[in-house]
Parts: structure tokens; C-alpha cells; sequence
């Protein structure tokens, strides 16, 4: 294992993607509104309740630390205060928190915390009662408004080409674009989940070097079940990214990624629902055609057995082929984290693009809305091979 470079095995960019990006290079998150995240969460609120909910704007500052403050604010303990998913801290986002309320007796003074650094920021946009607790996973989309700057053609060795062919090379960008519209982009997990360097990887690595550890017998008095709670996860969840990653990159590069394999595990659009299929029939095609379901590769752990055929061959391949990824695999099934599925394609929604140009800088404005759980970095890899950050 350590002639294995785990900065490179963890470089997302180095993943084939099914079509030539049109952008040989562009700069991110220059600034922090590059960035905007929208949390989408449509919900009818009561009106009453113990729980008061707070649509906030933040940046600069991560989720988990923002809840901390809102729990010291309203004094209450940090499992009362609820969000739905983590937000980036480099980014302007929106997104709803639920503070449990005991007899609605809010703080004399306002929520303005004055320990903050001069980079981040709060603003408390809508507040709403309610009967019950914002809980993890509530939100179903997150809509991503990215602006991309010193933009460089694919096609072109110099960053200012004569405006003819600036022309096409805009071209060439909208056609991507309106391709990867309807056919979707291949669904990667982020550079993010990995960490700085592929740290995640390593921390992974060091774990499943240490034994396992026993599990706490409950108090022979104590009739409360309690479901046992997998710590670590940050690192198990680095080790599923890396494989499925692998597994999808196989996928890509021999185009089945959007058109499924006999023994395929297909998932229904829009749903966590999954079926087999031991064939691909006219029926099946024709529903991959129009984004009804999409082929999956597996989260990998234990009990991986609904998969089969061509795909389960894939899948197998790519872990014994790769000494990394098997000590991955073995770790987790070690474990006993049972195998999910995850979609390989990435549906994009209400994709919209403006160039906003300006002395002599090609700088293109993005906005879409993603499913929770995706990575707007997988669109961006689609359409740029070198992002600058």
C-alpha cells in the first residue's frame, strides 16, 4: 500500500467523463457569491407548535457550527436544533433550521452573534412555527447558481482567440450544455468527500488497520432497544465514494453508464426504489432513453447480491483489480455496512447559462437544481477539465 499515491487515486478530475469538456479552464468560487447554494424545501407550515423554524443565509461558516450557535443563542441543547443537510462553508447559501422552543420562550435578544470572523455571516431571511423538528434529509433538491471565470477554450492555446472563434467556442459550450440537459452527467461523488489530499482515504485506511472494536452490551435491566450507531462515518463514506467512483469511471469509459448491463440493478427516477433486470429489453431502453430510471453501482459492503451478470462482473473486477480498493471493500464488509445503491447518472434540472463578458474576460453564470446527495462539481468536471480554485 505505500507505493500507492492516494492524492492521485482521489483526483477526480482525472475521471473520464463521455463527452470532450468544451473549457480547457476556469476559475471557482473567486468570490463568495460564485458559489450560491439554495436549499429547496416546499413545506406548508402549521403556524403553532414548539419548534421555530429559521430560513437563514449564511457564508464562511460550515452547518454544523452555525447550530451550534443557534443552540447557544436560544440556550437550548444542540440536539434540539435540527437542519436538513450540510451546507458548503466557501459559498453563499441558504437553508432551513428548527430550534425546539419549550413554551415558544424565545431569547430577549435578537440572533447576532458577535463571535464571528470577518468573513462570515448570518442573516435570519424568514422565521415559521411548527410541530415538528427539521430532521435530516428532509430536503429533496438544492439549487446552484455558479459562476465560472477566466474562462479558457478547449480548442485554443491562447486565452484572448479572434471572435470568430470565440463565437464558436461559445458554440460549442451551449451545445454541451444542451446536451448534458437531457442526457444528464455521470454521477460522481465530489472531491470533497475525500478530503484535502485524499486525507479521508488515509483516515480510512488507518481505521480498518485497527481492530475491531466490541460492541457495548446493554444494561441486563434496560428494556430499551437501541440501534446501534456506526461512528466513523466520515471516513466509511470516503472508502463507499472512492469504489463507486472507480466502478463509474469502468462504466463511462465503456458507455453502458446511461444505457445498463444484463443483471443491471436499475433505481427509479426521482426515488430510492430499485429492481433487476437479468436483460435489457426495448421497454428498459426506451425508459433509460427518457431518464425513467438510470443504471446503479453499488455503495459497496456487505450482502452485495442483488446485482448480477455483466454488471456484477464490473463491479468485482474493479475491486480485485485494484489492491486499494480491495482493502477498502474488506474494511467496510468488516464492518458489516451493508451495500446500497446509488444511481451512475445525475439527472440536471432547470439548466439555464449566461455569459457575462467583460473586458475581455469570458465568464459564463450557471444555474440548475440538483437531488440531495449529488455533487455540483460532477456538472462542472462534465464541462471544464481544469478547475481553479
Amino acid at each position: 500500500m505505500a507505493s500507492i499515491d492516494i492524492t492521485v487515486a482521489t483526483d477526480t478530475a482525472q475521471l473520464p467523463q463521455p463527452l470532450q469538456p468544451p473549457v480547457q479552464q476556469a476559475t471557482y468560487k473567486a468570490n463568495v457569491t460564485d458559489f450560491i447554494v439554495n436549499e429547496l424545501l416546499p413545506l406548508e407550515f402549521t403556524g403553532e407548535g414548539e419548534h421555530l423554524w429559521l430560513h437563514i443565509q449564511k457564508s464562511g461558516m460550515n452547518t454544523a457550527y452555525l447550530a451550534k450557535l443557534l443552540s447557544e443563542w436560544a440556550e437550548i441543547p444542540l440536539r434540539d436544533v435540527g437542519y436538513s443537510g450540510l451546507k458548503d462553508r466557501h459559498a453563499l447559501t441558504t437553508q432551513w433550521f428548527s430550534l425546539r422552543i419549550p413554551k415558544k420562550q424565545l431569547p430577549a435578544a435578537e440572533f447576532a452573534p458577535v463571535d464571528i470572523g470577518a468573513n462570515e455571516s448570518v442573516t435570519i431571511i424568514d422565521q415559521q412555527w411548527h410541530n415538528k423538528k427539521l430532521n435530516r434529509g428532509t430536503h429533496r433538491a438544492n439549487q446552484f447558481i455558479i459562476t465560472l471565470r477566466d474562462i479558457q477554450f478547449a480548442d485554443f492555446d491562447t486565452a484572448l482567440p479572434a471572435p470568430e472563434q470565440l463565437l464558436s467556442a461559445k458554440q460549442d459550450v451551449k451545445q454541451h450544455l444542451s446536451s448534458i440537459a437531457i442526457n444528464g452527467v455521470p454521477n460522481y461523488f465530489g472531491p470533497q468527500r475525500f478530503g484535502r489530499n485524499g486525507n479521508n482515504i488515509r483516515e480510512a485506511l488507518s481505521l480498518f488497520a485497527r481492530p475491531l472494536q466490541q460492541s457495548r452490551a446493554q444494561p441486563k435491566k434496560s428494556k430499551r432497544k437501541h440501534a446501534p450507531r456506526e461512528q466513523n462515518t466520515m471516513e466509511l463514506s470516503a472508502a463507499r465514494s472512492l469504489i463507486f467512483n472507480e466502478i463509474l469511471a469502468v462504466r463511462v469509459r465503456d458507455g453502458s453508464w446511461n444505457t445498463g448491463l444484463a443483471g443491471e440493478v436499475f433505481n427509479l427516477e426521482g426515488s430510492g426504489s430499485i429492481f433487476t433486470s437479468e436483460a435489457i429489453d426495448d421497454t428498459l431502453r426506451a425508459r433509460l432513453e427518457t431518464g425513467d430510471i438510470h443504471p446503479t453501482a453499488a455503495l459497496w459492503g456487505k450482502d452485495n447480491d442483488k446485482v448480477s451478470g455483466m454488471a456484477a462482473n464490473i463491479e468485482k473486477n474493479v475491486i480485485q483489480q485494484n489492491p486499494l480498493l480491495a482493502r477498502l471493500a474488506n474494511g467496510l464488509e468488516q464492518r458489516d455496512v451493508k451495500a446500497q445503491r446509488r444511481a451512475l447518472r445525475l439527472p440536471i434540472e432547470a439548466l439555464s447559462w449566461e455569459w457575462q463578458d467583460k473586458d475581455n474576460e469570458q465568464t459564463l453564470v450557471l444555474s440548475f437544481t440538483l437531488t440531495t446527495g449529488s455533487f455540483a462539481t460532477s456538472v462542472l468536471a462534465s464541462l471544464v477539465k481544469q478547475l481553479i480554485y
